[in-house]
């Protein structure tokens, strides 16, 4: 018997060397190469033109402090995707790894021509994760991936991880994945959709200015925005099936996330109720998530959508009197007349201009059908475009911070 298991525990112990000499071969770090990120163009020659931004491992220095591991961007002109992973892999002479790819950028010129077979080529590659950030980009994107470069952040990976998140705070941007994006291509009751980047055009122009009471109006390649990082994302890229159609500016994404009850909180700038020229900044809460419903009347969508939001004054002057009950209620009510309308304005705008129903209402509208086929008999795809949209805003707008 204990012949047996020492024959049984050296047994063991052979398998499992094996097993994990096998495994060792395979994630050997010395035989890939990571890449963090993607940019897709337009060729002349080929395709497309695929470019990829690897690093390397970050150094660790005598004193035990981490070093900034340094990027290196690579780009082939190639028939695909595919293809050009495959020649990549021949160039550097090691296997790409896509696991820890945070950011795929396609630009405008490509997304107007359709992405999907890009797209499904990039999710049937099972390293590619479903959380990686897509991006359109108005320049190109082999020019935005080479101008995003980290200024907060040691690695470049962890800058891709954290600057699609200020859409939690401001509204002006949004975290669209690759993930939504394929769910989307194959929804029947919603349309795709992107973060929009670009780069600041403060550093390519001396004269450019942006009014100060629209600065929610701005969008990717059109900020006042200057410094050390020139690539930015704000603005929203609205697809219809795999083709852009048209893009979204900053308060018209705010518009966006509010829809789709995917934000914490924003600043708005709204106007005085007793000043024609001066605007108040508020900054706002979701109080309840948005309410949507749909009825059909005489063919045509009628969708009803109820807002709720609490607000707190951020602007002051030296003779503000926001402790006044009656002053506060007039505030309340311009808030609520002025995201009313912009609300609105928005959701015009996707039905009638775009045709695109980002924000997924066809959703709502099944509860009117019976059965699938009537569903599929009424063709909600051809006739978001004749939506009409009652917005309610209810907002309580309270004093600032300080007088409270």
């Amino acid at each position: 018997m204990n012949r047996f298991k020492k024959w049984f525990i050296v047994i063991i112990i052979i398998l499992m060397l094996i097993a994990f000499d096998s495994s060792y071969d395979a994630v050997n770090l010395n035989n890939i190469a990571v890449v963090v990120a993607m940019a897709i163009d337009t060729s002349d020659d080929n395709a497309l033109k695929v470019t990829f931004q690897f690093t390397k491992p970050s150094s660790v220095s005598d004193t035990g402090s981490t070093e900034d591991a340094p990027s290196i961007v690579n780009t082939i002109d190639a028939s695909s995707i595919s293809s050009a992973i495959n020649i990549m892999n021949s160039y550097i002479g090691k296997e790409l790894n896509l696991s820890h790819c945070k950011l795929i950028v396609f630009s405008e010129e490509l997304a107007v021509q359709g992405i999907s077979d890009e797209i499904f080529t990039l999710v049937n590659d099972n390293q590619v994760r479903p959380s990686t950030n897509i991006v359109i980009s108005k320049c190109d994107a082999k020019s935005y991936i080479e101008n995003s470069k980290p200024i907060l952040e040691p690695l470049i990976t962890k800058y891709y991880e954290v600057y699609a998140n200020s859409n939690q705070f401001t509204g002006y941007a949004t975290d669209a994945t690759i993930g939504t994006f394929f769910n989307s291509l194959n929804c029947d009751y919603c349309e795709p959709y992107a973060i929009l980047g670009g780069l600041n055009s403060v550093n390519n122009t001396s004269d450019t200015t942006i009014n100060s009471q629209k600065d929610s109006d701005i969008k990717a390649n059109d900020s006042p925005v200057s410094g050390e990082l020139r690539s930015e994302n704000s603005g929203l890229a609205v697809f219809k099936d795999d083709k852009l159609v048209g893009e979204l500016n900053a308060i018209e994404n705010l518009s966006f996330l509010c829809t789709r009850n995917d934000i914490e909180g924003f600043l708005v700038s709204v106007p005085n109720p007793e000043s024609a020229d001066e605007y108040i900044d508020i900054y706002l809460t979701p109080a309840k998530n948005c309410k949507i419903s749909v009825s059909i009347v005489n063919g045509s969508p009628y969708v009803h959508l109820d807002y709720s939001f609490t607000g707190r004054i951020y602007s002051m002057t030296q003779d503000s009197d926001y402790l006044d009950a009656e002053k506060l209620q007039r505030i309340s009510e311009s808030c609520n007349s002025y995201l009313e309308s912009t609300f609105s304005s928005y959701l015009y705008k996707t039905s009638k201009e775009l045709n695109s129903d980002i924000n997924g209402i066809g959703n709502y509208a099944l509860s009117n059908f019976a059965t699938i086929p009537e569903v599929q008999d009424y063709n909600w795809d051809a006739h978001y475009k004749d939506s009409f949209f009652d917005v309610n805003v209810e907002s309580n707008v309270k004093s600032g911070f300080l007088l409270m």
